[in-house]
C-alpha cells in the first residue's frame, strides 16, 4: 500500500484576548516576537505546564521569523506500537524514562490583533484551550488569557450605505432554500434555480464579480448586483452557509474605495493540503505546515483585521 504524503489539513485562527473580572478584554497587540525569543531562550521546564496534560512549548525559526510549537506529552499509559506497512509486522514502542512521545500542533502569531493561526498534527494534539492553559499556566502575562474563536461579523448594516458590490459569494443550503421562495432579485432567483437543478445535499456556492473599470456601465452593473444583494439582506445571517460581499463606498470627494463585508456570522478557517516530507523524502512536516498558515492568513487578512476590528 502506497503511502501518501500529502495530507487535507486545517487552518484555524484563534484571538488571544484578556480575561478581567468575568469579561474578555481585547488588549493592544503583544510583542510576541519578544516573547517567543523568552521561550527560544528558557530551559526545558520553564516553557512547560503540567495541567491534567504535560504542555511543552518549542520556537521554530524560519526566514528570521519564530513560531510556536505547542507539543502534549503523551502519557507513560498510553499503548503506542509502530507497525512496517511493508511487512506487516508490529512492535510495541517503549520510551526511556528521560524521554517522551509527543503530538503537537504548529503555532503562528500574526503581527495585528493578537491572532493565531493554529494547525493541529493530528486530532489529539493541542488545541487553542491547550495554547490558552499553557500561557496561563507560564504566567507569560500578568491577567490570564483566553484564547477565542476569530468569528467573522454579520454586516448586513453595511449594504445601506454603499453604492455598489464589485463581488458576490453566496450559499444557501437546500434545508434553507424556502425561504428565496419570495425574493423577486436575480440572486434570489440563481439560487432558487441551482436549488431546483441539483437538489439533495449538493452545495452550490454563487460567486459574481465585476471587473474594474467600464464607466457608468459597470457602475450600473455594479448597482443593480447591490439591489440583488439588499433583496436578501434579511434571510442572509440566518439562512446562508456563505455570504460576504466587496462592497463599494463613494467618499464625498467622489473618490470610492471598497471592503470586504460578511454577512453570515463563522468561524474563519481553511483546509489546505500539506506535504509531509519532500522529493527526496526528508520530513518537512513543521516547515510546510507554517508555510500554509501563513499563506492562509495573507489570503484572509482582510476577513481576519474586520473580525478583530483592526484598520488597515
Amino acid at each position: 500500500m502506497a503511502r501518501l504524503n500529502m495530507k487535507e489539513r486545517t487552518v484555524q485562527f484563534y484571538e488571544v484576548v484578556e480575561a478581567d473580572s468575568g469579561q474578555q478584554v481585547r488588549v493592544g497587540q503583544r510583542n510576541w516576537a519578544e516573547i517567543l525569543g523568552e521561550i527560544a531562550r528558557a530551559k526545558i521546564d520553564e516553557r512547560t505546564c503540567e495541567a491534567g496534560n504535560i504542555l511543552v512549548g518549542t520556537v521554530h525559526t524560519h526566514e528570521d521569523e519564530d513560531y510556536l510549537l505547542l507539543h502534549r506529552v503523551k502519557q507513560p499509559g498510553e499503548w503506542l506500537s509502530v507497525m512496517d506497512m511493508a511487512t506487516g509486522h508490529w512492535r510495541e514502542l517503549e520510551s526511556k524514562a528521560s524521554e517522551g512521545y509527543l503530538e503537537t500542533t504548529a503555532i503562528a502569531f500574526l503581527p495585528y490583533g493578537n491572532l493565531v493561526g493554529i494547525m493541529q498534527g493530528s486530532v489529539s494534539s493541542p488545541t487553542h484551550k491547550s495554547l490558552e492553559t499553557w500561557i496561563n499556566g507560564l504566567k507569560l502575562f500578568t491577567k490570564p488569557v483566553v484564547v477565542r474563536p476569530v468569528l467573522s461579523k454579520a454586516e448586513v448594516d453595511k449594504l445601506s450605505t454603499a453604492s455598489g458590490a464589485a463581488k458576490v459569494e453566496i450559499r444557501i443550503g437546500q434545508n434553507r432554500a424556502a425561504v428565496l421562495q419570495q425574493k423577486t432579485g436575480r440572486l434570489a432567483r440563481f439560487l432558487r434555480a441551482a436549488s431546483a437543478e441539483y437538489g439533495g445535499d449538493i452545495r452550490v456556492t454563487m460567486t459574481i464579480s465585476i471587473p474594474r473599470g467600464g464607466g457608468d456601465a459597470r457602475d450600473e452593473d455594479r448597482s443593480r448586483l447591490l439591489d440583488d444583494l439588499r433583496d436578501l439582506q434579511d434571510v442572509m445571517p440566518g439562512a446562508a452557509a456563505v455570504a460576504r460581499a466587496r462592497l463599494i463606498y463613494s467618499d464625498p470627494g467622489g473618490a470610492e474605495h471598497s471592503r470586504l463585508s460578511e454577512f453570515v456570522e463563522h468561524h474563519i478557517t481553511a483546509k489546505r493540503r500539506v506535504p509531509a516530507v519532500d522529493e527526496a523524502g526528508h520530513s518537512i512536516k513543521i516547515l510546510s505546515a507554517v508555510l500554509v498558515i501563513m499563506e492562509v492568513a495573507a489570503e484572509f487578512e482582510d476577513e481576519l483585521r474586520l473580525a478583530a476590528d483592526v484598520p488597515d
